[in-house]
């Protein structure tokens, strides 16, 4: 944020301390500084005992940056005795020390979304195993996992369960169930069993509503009901609390948030005082513009608009593309037109989006162009499956000592050979203290198995001797390039569920790889040749890295993430893709029912990420699910305001305004570079 001085609703923000206090912040309004510069102004001003103020959020990282600050502008005594935290953290302590009152034991166990996932497999295999009967076990299991945590979030125990959901009532109550005998709670009930337990004692309740003489609450949109009672039992006495949020990046109802928890607010406080920071330190004019335009077709309890002091900017350019690869070759020519430029370093860029299977053809030619990207959640190039796959039967090739690889590639494509067969392999090994290849050649381990065993097994080491056999006379590159083939993947890959599009395009993955394999042994940019091993290398040192990434501005490189995933970061250029109907807004809302409030609340979020340059991408053909379709353009383009548009047609050349401060001496390549977009 500019200069150091507040502005007058952000000062009248940090001065209000002496009740309830709604501060309603828009996007790249200066929030963290006003519940910074509050903490520090109860700690000074107001004479309270640092340990008596109590500042939540929802992430550890928020959590640790709001330290942080605070440690800057306090003594360390002052801010080390500041109760900064999560509000799963809080409902942490509160268990540890009023354990009794919930009847666990002293050490009880938190149990990890993988605890919670095996208790709830083993509950509906021995008590529900008919619900199975006609379902996929895994889908079901997401529709119990769901369920349970947002009924926590709702504040609901197993016996309040509405009837028409009883079936799942029933497992919940079973999970409930396996929880207390085991002493263990999960991640929900952390806030879940503390508010009921507040809620139900009035010795309990009594002794937390006095512990905390002020609360400030971060992100209060994305509270759930069950925070929002908390929030109020641990206000109950005092009722002098801030709650910072904007309803209109309220993104979470999927899990359990509750924008409404505004209006909830304003009833519950009818003195509450609400302070709106509008001014933005973030985004040029034009982009605020289109973000007001767009998020004024929700209704708001509270209206506020943002204004921006920072220069009118660039139109805001909307690419229409032939297909999902045309919109990646126009995302990777805007990067590179623009780096090149503006001088802008890699993770100046950002591309957004709405589902984690759209980043796919952006991470591949990102990679393929030798740009340095960064998938931030979803599934990376090098995660998926059949690209895991080709590079462990590269591994395995070119060191067969690789156990890893080869526990991997055993039964890839698949080949008979089974746990028994597998369990057998690794123990033989482990006692002759050999690789599991060495081993399963020996005479030892084929004693042990029988006649199937031994000839899926041996057919496995045929196979991969036969492969090897290219390494050893020479012939790496036709190696590379046949090896999918030689194994059959793309008769491993099909099947009767599986479409003819899905095939074409994990193998076109698995192509990628064995291409960049082929480059690297054939020596490229200058680069000495290299053997089929070290080619392997090479690019597991690439794998190792996209997987080891460091976090944000510390890494160079462009960042793709959902538009979930986004939220309180920004960027100088953001290019915002599938701005179709279906994906944003998502399909979801209208298969459910719902409305496209929230849909829209994303895209808002997605355009105020932008500081200086905005893109938003559209496709006319686009392949999900394998299956081919016409989208229409997004209701949402049509309201952002025209005239802050430049629409380029499927097509049409493009180039990008280059002033002529910034010339550049290879200006003709910079522009024929940037001539490409549509080309």
């Amino acid at each position: 944020m500019a200069g150091l001085t507040l502005n007058a609703a952000q000062r009248e923000a940090v001065e209000s301390i002496d009740g309830p206090c709604l501060v309603l912040a828009g996007a790249g309004s200066g929030k963290t500084r006003v519940i910074t510069e509050k903490i520090v102004k109860l700690c000074r001003g107001s004479g309270l005992p640092p340990s008596r103020i109590c500042a939540l959020t929802f992430t550890n990282k928020a959590a640790a940056e709001m330290r942080e600050r605070a440690a800057k502008a306090l003594p360390p005594e002052t801010a080390a005795a500041l109760w900064i935290s999560t509000f799963h953290s809080l409902g942490l302590e509160i268990l540890r020390l009023e354990h009794r009152h919930l009847g666990l034991n002293r050490n009880f166990s938190l149990f990890d979304e993988q605890d919670c996932r095996k208790a709830l497999r083993d509950i509906l295999r021995s008590d529900f195993a008919d619900l199975l009967r006609d379902s996929a076990e895994n889908e079901i299991l997401d529709q119990a996992q769901s369920a349970v945590s947002l009924w926590k979030g709702r504040l609901l125990a197993p016996d309040e369960i509405p009837g028409r959901d009883s079936v799942y009532g029933e497992i919940y109550a079973a999970y409930q169930q396996y929880l207390q005998a085991c002493s263990a709670v999960d991640f929900d009930d952390l806030i879940f069993l503390t508010t009921r337990a507040l809620q139900r004692s009035p010795q309990l309740k009594e002794r937390w509503e006095q512990c905390f003489y002020y609360v400030l609450v971060d992100e209060y949109q994305d509270t759930n009901e069950t925070q929002y009672q908390l929030l109020k039992l641990l206000t109950a006495k005092y009722r002098r609390f801030t709650v910072v949020g904007d309803d209109d990046q309220s993104i979470y109802s999927w899990r359990g948030a509750r924008p409404e928890n505004i209006k909830t607010l304003a009833a519950d406080f009818p003195d509450l005082k609400v302070i709106k920071l509008e001014q933005n330190y973030r985004s040029s004019k034009r982009i605020l513009h289109c973000a007001n335009a767009l998020i004024a077709n929700n209704p708001h309890l509270f209206a506020k608009t943002l204004y921006s002091e920072l220069p009118e900017g660039e139109k805001i350019e909307v690419m229409e593309c032939r297909d999902e690869e045309n919109e990646a070759e126009i995302a990777v020519s805007i990067i590179k037109g623009l780096r090149f430029s503006k001088r802008l370093p890699w993770h100046d860029f950002a591309i957004l989006y709405r589902s984690n299977f759209q980043s796919r053809y952006f991470e591949k030619l990102l990679l393929q162009s030798e740009i340095p990207c960064r998938v931030s959640g979803g599934t990376g190039f090098f995660a998926q499956s059949e690209v895991k796959d080709i590079m462990a039967w590269c591994r395995l090739l070119a060191n067969p000592q690789d156990d890893s690889a080869l526990l991997r590639i055993i039964n890839v494509p698949r080949r008979g050979i089974g746990t028994d067969t597998l369990q057998k392999l690794t123990e033989t090994a482990r006692l002759a203290h050999q690789s599991l290849f060495d081993c399963a050649m020996s005479g030892a381990l084929n004693q042990k198995l029988a006649a199937q065993q031994r000839q899926a097994l041996g057919d496995f080491i045929i196979l991969t001797t036969r492969l090897r056999t290219f390494i050893l006379s020479k012939k790496d590159l036709q190696l590379a390039q046949q090896l999918p083939d030689l194994i059959g993947y793309s008769a491993y890959l099909s099947g009767p569920r599986v479409s003819k599009a899905q095939v074409e395009f994990r193998m076109g993955n698995v192509r990628q790889i064995c291409s960049w394999i082929g480059e690297i042994i054939k020596g490229r940019r200058g680069e000495p040749p290299q053997s089929f091993a070290k080619a392997v290398e090479k690019l597991g040192l690439r794998e190792l890295m996209e997987r080891r990434g460091t976090e944000g501005e510390e890494e160079d490189a462009v960042q793709l993430m959902t538009l979930h995933a986004s939220k309180g970061l920004e960027f100088p250029v953001v290019i915002l893709a599938g701005m179709e109907e279906n994906l944003l807004p998502h399909r979801s809302c209208e298969e459910e029912g719902g409305s496209d409030e929230e849909e829209r609340r994303l895209a808002y979020v997605g355009i105020t990420r932008a500081q200086r340059r905005l893109f938003i991408t559209l496709c006319k053909t686009r392949r999900q699910r394998g299956e081919l379709s016409l989208p229409k353009p997004s209701r949402f383009l049509a309201e952002l305001p025209q005239e802050e548009l430049i629409l380029h047609k499927a097509g049409e050349k493009l180039s990008l305004k280059i002033s002529r401060e910034e010339h550049l001496k290879n200006f003709d390549t910079a522009l024929a570079d940037i001539h490409s977009l549509l080309s």
